[in-house]
């Protein structure tokens, strides 16, 4: 998904420098092909919509999958990767005819594969990447840690229409994006409300909301919520990928679950409140510094469980208790941390 190809960008970035002169294709999803279109590490970009990620975009199913791998024999790739680490991705990677197979043995398919990465369940998704990295490349794998710098840089046709729709508001511009994109991970859109509004009430600016289409429903929840004087900028299914970027990386601030917009939002530098529930920050929080994301998230006795495709009967149709015992002061702290710190 989208998350996922953000956080293996300084995977691929490592893998660039290692290979300058050789021919990298990347193969993602539809969803992600013009995200991907503004990585300069990358000669080309492929699309397919494996049906276990796709989620709503159509596919042409598994026979579609296995006839577009095998025509990659026709390209006689030295080296393929997979960053993914599903046992039918795997197989696709046996079919591409590379002699050089290398990827993740954690759900199966390690048989398909000449180069196996230790992958540490411990570990960020961007430091598993880097490994399996430094395993093609036959080096020690190195302590990975995210940067001050952007690693995404939106391009100047988005900056203009990112422009456009902020013209009229003020700073400090506090986004959120409400939508946890699953029902597990979704946080009380009331309380996202209430923090954006007490951050306004008490430094000004301006509320921005963001999401698809689809979240239409989550945002006018939000937007109920707050009250008629603070000053709310819906872009609620007004721009792609790309304009969204470049929105995020004019935000002051942004308020987000564990979202694809999290990780979109980290890679252009823009300060986050990060809001976890079942998942688990150590693997999947945004990929920046301690002093630009808060992750704000309670313990208690299941948590963080990582049941994200399955959740547990027990917290399907309702808010989970992960999500429950998260308040909108630490919120609102976490925010006013982060926003301190830039000022």
């Amino acid at each position: 998904r989208i998350g996922d190809l953000l956080m293996t960008l300084p995977a691929l970035a490592e893998l660039r420098a290692a290979f300058p002169a050789a021919t990298v294709d990347l193969v993602v999803g539809s969803w992600n092909e013009p995200l991907a279109g503004l990585l300069n590490i990358v000669d080309s970009v492929q699309t397919l919509d494996a049906p276990w990620l796709a989620r709503g975009h159509p596919n042409g199913g598994y026979l579609e999958l296995v006839r577009r791998a095998r025509s990659w024999r026709a390209d006689r790739y030295d080296l393929a990767l997979n960053f993914e680490g599903d046992i039918r991705s795997n197989l696709l990677v046996a079919l591409s005819g590379a002699p050089r197979r290398a990827g993740f043995g954690i759900k199966g398919g390690a048989a398909f594969l000449t180069e196996r990465g230790s992958y540490d369940r411990g570990a960020h998704v961007a430091v598993n990447a880097g490994r399996l990295v430094d395993t093609v490349l036959a080096r020690p794998s190195t302590s990975v840690a995210p940067g001050d710098q952007p690693i995404l840089d939106p391009s100047e046709s988005a900056r203009r229409v990112a422009d456009e729709l902020l013209e009229h508001a003020r700073e400090p511009l506090i986004g959120v994006h409400a939508s946890g994109g699953r029902a597990i991970k979704q946080w009380d859109p009331a309380r996202f409300a209430d923090a954006a509004r007490q951050l306004v009430a008490a430094r000004g600016g301006t509320v921005v909301l963001t999401g698809s289409r689809e979240d239409r429903a989550i945002v006018d929840e939000v937007k109920s919520h707050i009250t008629g004087d603070t000053p709310v900028i819906d872009l609620t299914g007004a721009t792609d990928l790309m304009a969204l970027a470049a929105v995020l990386e004019r935000l002051s601030l942004f308020i987000t679950g564990d979202t694809g917009p999290m990780h979109l939002a980290a890679a252009v530098g823009t300060p986050i409140v990060a809001i976890f529930g079942p998942s688990d920050p150590v693997n999947y929080g945004p990929w920046m510094t301690p002093t630009r994301a808060r992750v704000v998230r309670v313990d208690i006795w299941c948590s963080p469980c990582n049941q994200i495709r399955r959740p547990p009967t027990r917290c399907v149709g309702h808010m989970p208790d992960c999500l429950v015992g998260v308040n909108v002061e630490a919120v609102v702290a976490a925010a006013n941390g982060l926003l301190d710190a830039r000022r």
